[in-house]
This record gives C-alpha cells, sequence and structure tokens, in this order.
C-alpha cells in the first residue's frame, strides 16, 4: 500500500512528464513516422499546428484527469484501469508534441492551467464514486473522439502524417469509452455532454492560437 507521500511523488512525476518538453517517451512509435514528409504552405502549416496544440492540450487534460482519478479511486482495479489508460494516452501526448515541433510549432503555455483544472475534476470525481468517475471518462472520451473526427477532416489534404496520429488516437480514445462503461460507468444524460461541450470549447478556442 502506497503511503500519501509515495502518491504525492508518483503524481508529481507525471506532472513534470507531462508539463516539461520532451520529457515523456512513448512506448509505440507514432503513425506519422510511417509516411513521408510533404510541403505544406504557411498557411496550412499554421492551421495544422493549432489543431495539434488543441489535441496535444487534450491528452494534457487526460493525463490529469486520470491522474486525478487514479489517486481518489476506491476500488484497485478501477486504479489500475485509470493507470493503463494514462500509460496508453502517454503515447498520444507524445506524438502530438512531435507532430507539434516537426510543423515549427510548440505546446500551449496554458497547458499547466489545464492540468491543474483537470486533475481537481477528477479526484473529485472520484471522491464520490468509482462509477461517476468511470463515467466522466467514458463522456470525455466520447467528446475527445467528436474533437478528432472533426479536426480530421479540417486538417490541409495533404497533411497525411498529422491525420495519421488523429486515426490512431481516435480508436484508441474509443477503446477508453469502452472500457469505462464496461467497469460500470455511469452514462451521462445529454444535458450534462451539452454542458461539458461548451466547457470544452473553452481549451479548443484558446490552445489553437497560444
Amino acid at each position: 500500500m502506497l503511503s500519501f507521500i509515495d502518491k504525492a511523488v508518483l503524481q508529481l512525476d507525471r506532472a513534470l512528464q507531462t508539463l516539461v518538453p520532451r520529457a515523456a517517451t512513448s512506448s509505440r512509435p507514432s503513425p506519422a513516422l510511417l509516411l513521408d514528409d510533404v510541403e505544406l504552405t504557411d498557411k496550412e502549416r499554421k492551421h495544422a499546428a493549432g489543431l495539434m496544440r488543441i489535441n496535444h492540450t487534450g491528452e494534457v487534460c487526460a493525463q490529469a484527469l486520470y491522474a486525478g482519478q487514479a489517486t481518489t479511486a476506491k476500488l484497485a482495479k478501477v486504479r489500475q484501469d485509470m493507470q493503463h489508460a494514462a500509460d496508453e494516452e502517454i503515447d498520444h501526448l507524445v506524438w502530438c508534441e512531435q507532430r507539434l515541433y516537426d510543423l515549427g510549432s510548440q505546446p500551449s503555455i496554458l497547458n499547466p492551467f489545464f492540468y491543474g483544472a483537470s486533475f481537481v475534476i477528477g479526484a473529485g470525481a472520484g471522491l464520490v464514486s468509482d462509477k461517476l468517475s468511470l463515467g466522466f471518462v467514458a463522456a470525455t472520451e466520447d467528446q475527445v473522439c467528436t474533437h478528432l473526427d472533426k479536426h480530421m477532416t479540417e486538417l490541409p489534404k495533404s497533411d497525411l502524417k498529422s491525420k495519421a496520429v488523429l486515426t490512431q488516437m481516435h480508436t484508441d480514445e474509443a477503446k477508453h469509452r469502452a472500457m469505462a462503461l464496461q467497469a460500470g460507468g455511469y452514462e451521462f444524460p445529454q444535458p450534462v455532454m451539452a454542458v461539458m461541450t461548451h466547457i470544452s470549447k473553452v481549451m479548443t478556442t484558446t490552445t489553437y492560437r497560444i
């Protein structure tokens, strides 16, 4: 059984890996590596970078959400599932970061704020109940899949590297959603999902540019 201090050290390490540039490493190679580079116009490059910055911040939020939930989850199985999902999300984080640098851009400077807010939300959900915590995961992943669908259509047609990254992310996120529901997660009603959509617009609007 880990002590409070042990858990705090682990969460600090997770936060540093998430927020410090190039600190995290992926367990799987980026799907973008399988494709050749193509020339993008300055406008296309800037737009693609904006979309990938949104997705990178989304992965920052996912790391914080899972970390918070794992900290307060009551059942060991739920904590393990949260940790496994967070480990897989690290791949997404690294892939998006790599793609941002390839596009001549960088992650959002607002990431520490979004990490902190997401950690509090995740920990709060875990304190209430594992069912709510898992339901929040499912609802969040549903939102992420919606964003990924939209971004894959909005990317410049020639930016197949970014699209390859988002395609694999979509597959993984859908799997995480199914895992959360199968583990007993609460399926949020549509009005709650609508509120979450409005809140997510704050993140997408700001991080597209900064």
